[in-house]
């Protein structure tokens, strides 16, 4: 199994924190997310745990809600110790709802209007993450009209390319986040905002991209952060104190991708870090890291119905599914891979190569090709792994489907924490 949270019980079905798939299925319908709450605590305590460990006090990790967002997830974030990015008022505003602190809270974004600035202060969120002349310009702005001391922490690209797919690379020079160190507009950057009078600058963000599985990409992001605070404090007599190195620690999606040591990660950037910092001589600032993907990834499956089954002679067979781009869009955006497992018939022998297809009228509409399967027949039970991350936060109503419900797992138990939208919720805006 993929991960020790999936097993196969006495009947051969697929089990999910020890839950049988079909009885979920049969219970909440499908399509249907699954998401173990278990493994989303313990990945959050990894990461809680090793930065407490290796990382200066005050060191914590933000959760990426970019990846997955829903009320009743962040009782479970602030319950594990976790802070949380949010990237729009949306995201702002359903962490509120789930009682997340506002002041844990960083917000992002690459291009905040003046009414997302304002309703972030207004919620008392706690730190902005500015990316651009511009919003530095409005967010002090608008907090000395409020008579507040925003504090913020500075978006710059490192310019580090770290192998990973180009659409998930956020730390090339030549990128719509942040402002570039190698061209000399971060220095300018940062003079500004230290001259302005309603900002608290806390230090520096980056973010160099995802599915990262070694500490080294991050090491050379510290280096070039290290000597670019380093001499800021020399010209600008400015001191760095909070480091925040995004997220991108990587999952595996197939038994071909590594196993990531968090931890060891964590130890080996820590120890890069602060032995940077003496050779400086410079203060070890507090780090934050922005794991998602690493946090609820795994944690979630996907469950399908067959429709049925299609043979092209001479070419190639699909399986058809109830669901695909709409509620998985990964595959058609960038042919992500995925693992995908006869949820009802694990026993059964996998001797039938087709392709998952969904039911969209879209061609790309796929969720895997080239796999093995049981030859499946209708109303056969299908479950894709490590779909906790970009799926429900990502999914559509495209061709007036309705999104799945999400089914959360604690104890051995199921709780509907989204419940399935209906045709009326399709019409509701609509006038």
């Amino acid at each position: 199994m993929l991960y020790d949270n999936l097993g196969i019980n006495e009947k051969g079905h697929l089990t999910i924190g020890g839950i049988d798939a079909v009885t979920l299925a049969e219970e909440f319908g499908a399509p249907l997310y699954v998401l173990d709450e278990d493994r989303v605590r313990a990945n959050c305590r990894t990461y809680v745990q090793a930065l407490a460990e290796y990382m200066p006090a005050g060191s914590y990790p933000l959760f990426a809600g970019k990846a997955l967002c829903f009320k009743g997830l962040y009782p479970v974030l602030k319950e594990e110790g976790m802070g949380a990015d949010v990237v729009s008022p949306g995201e702002i505003y359903t962490a509120l709802a789930g009682g997340f602190p506002a002041e844990r809270l960083y917000f992002h974004g690459n291009n905040k209007t003046d009414e997302d600035i304002l309703y972030a202060m207004d919620n008392g969120v706690g730190h902005f993450i500015v990316d651009n002349h511009h919003e530095l310009e409005r967010v002090n702005r608008y907090a000395g009209e409020k008579g507040i001391k925003q504090k913020v922490l500075l978006r710059v690209t490192p310019g580090i390319d770290p192998h990973t797919l180009q659409a998930i690379n956020t730390g090339r020079i030549d990128c719509q986040f942040g402002v570039p160190i190698e061209t000399g507009q971060a220095a300018r950057f940062v003079q500004a905002a230290v001259g302005m009078e309603n900002l608290d600058v806390l230090g520096f963000h980056s973010h160099i991209g995802s599915q990262i599985f070694e500490a080294e990409p991050f090491c050379d992001a510290v280096d070039i952060l290290l000597a670019f605070a380093d001499e800021m404090r020399q010209v600008l007599g400015f001191t760095v104190r909070v480091l925040n190195l995004g997220g991108g620690f990587g999952v595996r999606y197939q038994e071909t991708d590594p196993v990531v040591d968090i931890p060891g990660n964590i130890k080996a950037l820590s120890e890069h870090l602060k032995a940077g910092c003496a050779a400086r001589n410079y203060p070890v600032p507090q780090v934050l890291l922005e794991p998602g993907r690493s946090i609820v990834a795994d944690a979630g499956v996907t469950l399908y119905r067959v429709g049925g089954v299609k043979t092209i002679e001479g070419y190639r067979s699909y399986i058809t599914v109830n669901g695909g781009m709409t509620d998985n869009p990964r595959y058609a955006l960038y042919q992500a891979p995925y693992t995908v497992l006869p949820a009802d018939r694990m026993n059964d022998q996998r001797n039938f190569v087709c392709t998952v297809a969904g039911r969209c009228c879209e061609s790309g509409d796929l969720i895997q090709e080239n796999i093995r399967m049981p030859e499946a027949k209708r109303d056969d039970l299908i479950a894709v792994l490590t779909t906790g991350a970009y799926n429900f936060t990502m999914s559509s109503n495209y061709n007036r489907l309705c999104r799945p419900a999400l089914v959360m797992l604690r104890g051995g138990k199921a709780r509907l924490a989204v419940r399935r939208q209906t045709f009326e919720d399709l019409v509701a805006c609509d006038l």
